[in-house]
């Protein structure tokens, strides 16, 4: 017998039509914004071309962002009376740097596209940007984020300061991001191409034994014992302008300038996958590209969730 036909509220059809079509995919702005990742590329590649270490600073800016509520463009936000948001926490202040650059791009996707291309896209899609201009590796980002309307200085800090527990503990916080200890490992190798505070290397530098006694006398040179944590230094001093994977040879040489970073090869499980990405570059870009998609997949906004901000440090 065939069933009756039952017509379905229109509230109910635009529910189920949202939950079909809320998933990320590369082709999201296809129809909607067709020269959208043409255009924040253009604005990358500039960004980049007049300061190299630039690139470090847009696939750190992506990483914070995701690993606190998800890739929602949260770090972005501005404080208000009614909000602390996460520029001003501990891993962040004077340190994160790019925001100017995608504050730019989304300037001019809105010129184009106005409403419809989020900054949690835009910086998922820096991110890649970034990587290729450097000689590191690309990779299909998906799309169809949307922007957070909330950001926590709170969240931020408990997020960031549990990643001195030790080389387990950070397994288990990647873990818990749905991230694998090759993902972390492969993320951590973006440092090739970044800098640190001395004060997140002094105690490295002058109270640790398992580091390089000259690489620790060089370092010691410009972050002094009583002074200096503003001063700067290159996580990798061989190439730190390049994407490549002398920051994994440096570890076997103990010559890992953050805690962390050392404790990569430090005669626990994540040593053989510095040893292989010492010797294959390769391996390491290929591995990188597939985490940083793996890491855009972070609680995304998705759907009716959230909003699409016309500016990025600001709720609509």
């Amino acid at each position: 017998m065939e069933m009756p036909q039952v017509a379905l509220p229109l509230f109910t059809v635009l529910l189920l039509c949202s939950a079909c079509n809320a998933q990320l995919s590369s082709t999201f702005y296809d129809q909607t914004c067709p020269n959208a990742l043409t255009t924040i590329q253009t604005v990358i590649r500039r960004a980049i071309s007049q300061e190299r270490r630039m690139a470090a600073h847009l696939i750190r800016l992506h990483f914070h962002d995701c690993f606190v509520q998800g890739c929602d463009a949260s770090i972005l936000l501005d404080d208000t009376p009614s909000m602390i948001g996460e520029k001003n926490a501990a891993a962040n202040k004077n340190s994160i740097r790019g925001y100017e650059v995608i504050h730019k791009a989304k300037s001019e996707v809105e010129k184009i596209c106005p409403g419809i291309v989020s900054c949690a896209d835009i910086l998922a899609v820096a991110a890649r940007d970034a990587s290729f201009a450097v000689g590191g590796p690309s990779w299909k980002v998906k799309l169809g984020r949307r922007d957070s309307t909330t950001a926590s200085k709170t969240l931020s800090e408990r997020e960031f300061s549990i990643f001195q527990v030790g080389l387990e503990g950070l397994i288990s916080i990647f873990a818990n991001k749905g991230l694998s200890i090759i993902d972390m490992v492969a993320l951590s190798g973006s440092h090739t191409i970044g800098q640190a505070r001395c004060f997140f290397f002094k105690n490295r530098i002058y109270n640790q034994s398992n580091i390089d006694a000259g690489f620790a006398k060089i370092r010691r040179k410009k972050c002094p014992a009583s002074d200096g944590n503003s001063n700067l230094a290159p996580l990798d001093l061989v190439t730190p302008n390049s994407f490549d994977n002398n920051y994994f040879k440096n570890l076997i040489q103990k010559k890992g300038l953050l805690e962390t970073d050392q404790l990569l090869f430090s005669g626990g499980p994540t040593d053989n996958i510095v040893t292989e990405y010492s010797r294959d570059p390769t391996a390491f870009k290929s591995d990188f590209a597939t985490a940083m998609i793996k890491m855009g997949d972070i609680q995304p906004l998705i759907g009716m969730e959230g909003q699409i901000r016309n500016i990025c440090s600001a709720v609509n």
